[in-house]
């Protein structure tokens, strides 16, 4: 009889353990889709502006901390060497939340899907709205 106690309260506790695990996950994954909200327009935004010729509101879009190290010759160099011109597609990783940021990984993909580009975009909150904060080349 004993066994079968200790068995029962072992199956129970992990169950029990497995439901916690199932409820923290849950919580962290729609705090991050809660707390990701405005990302995807952004993007969205960011290469509109790009594609359209208009550096300097793609420029904009950063944070005034990224502005003060990265100028914006370096941002056109940045640019000119990602050869942008050769992508058509894009592709959203999954966010990841670090330090109060988020840091997302995009994949542009040419249009016939052969080559790829991954960059690491990190966003931050500033007063209420989001900001690229960071850009770099992933790796793959």
């Amino acid at each position: 009889m004993d066994g079968a106690l200790v068995k029962e309260i072992g199956t129970k506790g992990l169950l029990a353990g497995v439901g916690v695990l199932l409820l923290f996950w849950t919580f962290n994954a729609v705090k991050l889709v809660i707390s990701a909200r405005g990302i995807n327009p952004l993007v969205k935004q960011f290469f509109n502006q790009i594609a359209a010729g208009r550096i300097d509101a793609a420029y904009i879009l950063t944070t005034k901390t990224y502005r003060q190290h990265v100028s914006r010759q370096d941002f056109l160099k940045f640019l000119a060497s990602l050869q942008l011109n050769l992508y058509r597609n894009l592709k959203s990783g999954r966010p990841r939340i670090q330090d109060g940021q988020i840091i997302l990984t995009l994949k542009l993909k040419s249009e016939d899907k052969k080559a790829e580009l991954p960059l690491d975009f990190t966003f931050i909150k500033v007063q209420e709205a989001w900001r690229i904060d960071r850009i770099a080349k992933a790796e793959s």
